[in-house]
């Protein structure tokens, strides 16, 4: 309701400066005044000014928006190739700031000085091979460069030695949730089809495949610090984007087939929230949580609860209505937490073994059919009859 008395408002005020434009020509009926509808000097140099007015408002609200939201950004990279893109993506700011207050500063500068004059005259000229060949080589060059940088880092990032000691861990994606599949003691995935999903076999895991006896599914991934770990990703349904924003890292999850991605943890989660910037950040955040539920119980509601800093997988691609709801808390554990949080799942074997040890028992009780229950009522019905004539003849 407030949107639609907003926009209201902002369609009568439109009406009236439009009114009060025509008033005002109105009243420059018999006045002198120039109706030849062509730009005059003094026009000239007023629309000069206002570029170098316009070129100074993007200078300062460019400025401004760093000093306001720079610290909003992700800050230190929790992985080890995290700096190398860091590193690209500054490279390429860099650039497009200064390229950007070049082009723009001589852009609005020649506008100015080259505005219409009635002493002037344009000089016109057809081509200049010099010119041509300053603004293709350059810009051809610069992004020659920034592209072969971005190959190098790709290369290193996207590179997993088949002889490399690798954590195998499956991410499976569908609407609107993420479940991890671990290879277990053989660090070898069992092969998976989503023709084969039935029960509590969610990811369609081929149970036949002798590599698929020691998989552990989880619904909470816990990676090691300090070991490369490998990412195999499936999509059950739509296309999803598994997104690692702290750790650098994003892959698509197509359906049908299998995209991967590699990286190796740097900081544990304990580690990360005792970083200065994270303490600090968190330390806001519940500071305005805390404001928020003042307001909150004054109104009757609940408090919010204090925020503490997790590492998150998210999907980020707008998968359907849920999308902002899907994603997975990430821990990093040390090697040793890790192996002892792995050691106490239990495979997906045993997993559909207990299903079945626990659905046999109630295929066993379970309930008559409706013709059996019948039988047994007119059985017992007979019985009843059978043993009230038997007590009538021994009274007698």
């Amino acid at each position: 309701m407030t949107s639609l008395l907003v926009i209201v408002v902002l369609v009568l005020l439109a009406v009236a400066l439009w009114q009060l434009t025509k008033i005002f020509d109105l009243t420059q009926v018999g006045s002198s005044s120039d109706d030849s509808q062509v730009a005059s000097d003094n026009d000239n140099n007023i629309q000069g000014y206002i570029m170098f007015g316009f070129l100074a408002f993007i200078y300062i609200f460019t400025i401004y928006g760093l000093l306001k939201w720079g610290k909003l950004v992700l800050h230190t990279p929790a992985s080890e190739h995290g700096l190398l893109v860091d590193n690209l993506m500054n490279i390429t700011w860099v650039l497009i700031f200064t390229v950007q207050v070049i082009t723009q500063g001589l852009l609005h500068w020649f506008s100015f000085k080259n505005r219409g004059h009635k002493d002037k005259k344009a000089l016109f000229f057809a081509d200049s091979n010099k010119l041509e060949a300053i603004w293709s080589i350059i810009p051809s060059v610069v992004l020659a460069c920034l592209i072969l940088y971005g190959l190098y880092a790709w290369n290193n990032i996207m590179f997993v030695d088949k002889d490399e000691d690798v954590v195998e861990i499956e991410l499976y994606a569908q609407q609107f949730k993420w479940t991890a599949r671990y290879a277990g003691q053989d660090n070898v995935l069992g092969k998976a089809n989503v023709r084969l999903i039935e029960g509590i076999n969610t990811l369609g895991v081929d149970m036949s495949d002798p590599n698929s006896q020691d998989d552990i599914v989880v619904s909470e991934l816990h990676i090691p610090k300090g070991k490369k770990v490998h990412f195999k990703m499936r999509s059950q349904d739509v296309l999803h984007s598994a997104y690692f924003p702290h750790f650098r890292a994003q892959m698509n999850c197509v359906p049908g087939m299998v995209t991967e991605f590699a990286f190796v943890p740097t900081y544990t989660t304990a580690e990360y929230r005792e970083l200065p910037f994270m303490v600090e950040k968190v330390a806001n955040i519940n500071k305005l949580r805390a404001e928020k539920s003042i307001e909150l119980v004054a109104k009757g509601g609940t408090a919010l609860d204090p925020y503490t800093f997790d590492y998150l997988l998210l999907c980020n691609k707008i998968c359907g209505a849920s999308h902002y709801n899907m994603q997975m808390k990430v821990i990093v554990d040390t090697p040793e937490e890790y192996k002892k949080w792995l050691s106490e799942k239990t495979t997906l074997a045993q997993d559909i073994k207990a299903a079945a040890a626990a659905k046999k028992p109630e295929a066993e009780g379970a309930a008559p059919s409706d013709t059996t229950a019948k039988v047994i009522d007119t059985v017992k019905a007979v019985v009843d009859t059978v043993k009230a004539a038997v007590a009538k003849v021994a009274m007698k």
